[in-house]
């Protein structure tokens, strides 16, 4: 709020003094003076993308946040509109400053109604849930919880009002792929973390028999054992379809009664785990909804709660500003061994990491991944980074962690949740449709356009930080009580609509043979 403010033409942001770009509050028309800026617009210039302040030969830095967003790609005059056609990428060196801007903040208290499982672990929600060790046991999977969706077969759980639903969670691998390799163990790794998470009151993994991806060894490999809230057959064992699915059916029942019995109760924030998330981005974003969860995210932290940043290639030329943040040299260095990674990996699919922003991002005002990412990362507040862990790996951490994952959100939201996260937080400009079962998905508009056109999917609306109506202190207070209620039970618009089941993407990175 305090930099939107610095701007002396209402039709224009700027952010930083730093700063020779300003961003469009509204479409400005070509020949439109900015009050106190003394630039003529030379252009049309849409809502969120940004004007020239200045004369800017080829080469030289775009700055946004105080930090470069790219380099001029040809000569840009004062009042020009800067985006893709005159913005190129180019390397420059960033300050790691490990650990300079760590702090401590102060220690509140708050509570949600979660529920506690017997092992003492708290939920969010109450799901059964079904998982698949291959593709080829999907269709098997979704017709044994079909058989409980309340859309279709209300009777089938109205003696069960606690339990929040039976969902299907299928995948696309699991068989021709190295039974020894990197793939087959982040798969495992993903599967193992739903398997165990507590907003499942039990689990069945079906599958077909003769996979890679054998129930057992996934079960050994990963340090699980079969139980009464843990099950698992295979359709080859059970002798065909439509016998699995029969018998997938009666496992269900006999889970129903012991599901129903939970109870919420009052709980400590610190049992909280939201994984922080945007897609469909636009220039908003890292003015309004990325800040306001930020600092949501820090109240969250101060409560003792844990919130995971990922999206690794949606923080590179980011990265630095969370390296200072870092508790240790070591944790630094483990965010920045993620980016070495991601470089390489770009460099043997013969991609660039700046493929991202998509095209939805770019018509919303982003030019480069620098801009994006400086944007993205304000989703983490100014907390502490206290760890960093790989692709599905189980968050052991308390406060603000960095989990490596993909920038495609289902693909970065199945990693998190398989960590632990039971709540998941996602801001988008451009109108994003996103579900995360069993965790709910809060969704952040970052623009009031965008919250009234497609209000049936957003819970709430960070526009009018950009208008100056709102502020972010107020927007993040309200988001973070929003975190509090949906974990109570209170149901997002993601699950109202029924989403989650589809959005189930384990990261597949290896080869299919």
């Amino acid at each position: 709020m305090e930099l939107i403010a610095r701007c002396a033409d209402p039709a224009v942001i700027r952010l930083n003094p730093l700063d020779n770009v300003l961003i469009a509050r509204q479409a400005l028309p070509e020949g439109l003076e900015l009050d106190g800026e003394a630039i003529t617009v030379r252009q049309p210039i849409p809502s969120g993308h940004k004007v020239a302040t200045e004369r800017l030969e080829q080469g030289q830095p775009l700055r946004r946040y105080g930090q470069i967003i790219g380099f001029a790609s040809q000569t840009i005059e004062p009042g020009d509109h800067v985006h893709v056609h005159n913005v190129q990428m180019g390397d420059f060196s960033r300050d790691y400053a490990f650990g300079v801007d760590t702090r401590s903040l102060a220690a509140t208290e708050a509570v949600f109604q979660g529920i506690v499982r017997g092992d003492g672990r708290v939920a969010t929600r109450n799901y059964i849930g079904i998982l698949t060790s291959v593709n080829c046991s999907a269709t098997v999977a979704r017709a044994v919880a079909d058989h409980f969706r309340r859309d279709i077969h209300p009777e089938a759980l109205a003696d069960y009002p606690n339990i929040d639903g039976v969902v299907a969670l299928t995948h696309g691998a699991g068989c021709a792929v190295d039974p020894s390799g990197e793939a087959l163990g982040l798969l495992r790794r993903t599967l193992a973390g739903y398997a165990i998470h507590p907003n499942f009151a039990a689990v069945l993994i079906i599958g077909l028999g003769c996979e890679t991806n054998q129930i057992e060894s996934l079960l050994e490999t990963q340090g699980l054992k079969a139980s009464e809230q843990l099950r698992t057959f295979t359709i080859q064992g059970i002798g065909g379809t439509s016998k699995t699915i029969a018998a997938g059916i009666e496992q269900v029942k006999t889970l129903l009664a012991d599901a129903n019995r939970v109870k919420r109760e009052p709980v400590s924030a610190r049992h909280l785990v939201v994984g922080l998330q945007c897609g469909g981005s636009d220039g908003y974003s890292g003015i309004t909804a990325n800040p306001a969860l930020g600092n949501a995210v820090d109240r969250l932290v101060a409560a003792g709660g844990t919130a995971i940043l990922s999206e690794t290639p949606e923080i590179y030329g980011a990265e630095h500003l969370l390296t200072r943040r870092a508790v240790s040299r070591e944790v630094g260095e483990k965010l920045i061994a993620r980016i070495h990674w991601w470089e390489d990996y770009c460099q043997r699919m013969n991609a660039e990491l700046n493929n991202n922003p998509s095209a939805g991002n770019k018509a919303g005002g982003l030019t480069t991944i620098l801009e994006k990412s400086l944007g993205a990362v304000a989703k983490a507040g100014s907390s502490n980074l206290v760890d960093v862990y790989q692709y599905a790996e189980a968050v052991r951490a308390q406060g603000l962690v960095f989990m490596d994952t993909p920038g495609y959100d289902p693909v970065s939201a199945t990693g998190q949740v398989a960590g632990g996260a039971n709540l998941i937080a996602f801001t988008t400009g451009r109108g994003s449709a996103y579900g995360c079962a069993p965790a709910p998905s809060i969704k952040l508009a970052t623009n009031s356009r965008v919250f009234e056109h497609q209000e049936e999917d957003m819970d709430v609306n960070c526009g009018g930080i950009a208008d100056g109506s709102t502020s972010i202190e107020e927007r993040g207070a309200y988001i973070f009580q929003q975190m509090l209620r949906i974990a109570s039970g209170e149901r997002s618009k993601s699950e109202q609509h029924g989403y989650g089941q589809n959005e189930f993407v384990p990261w597949q990175i290896g080869a299919v043979t």
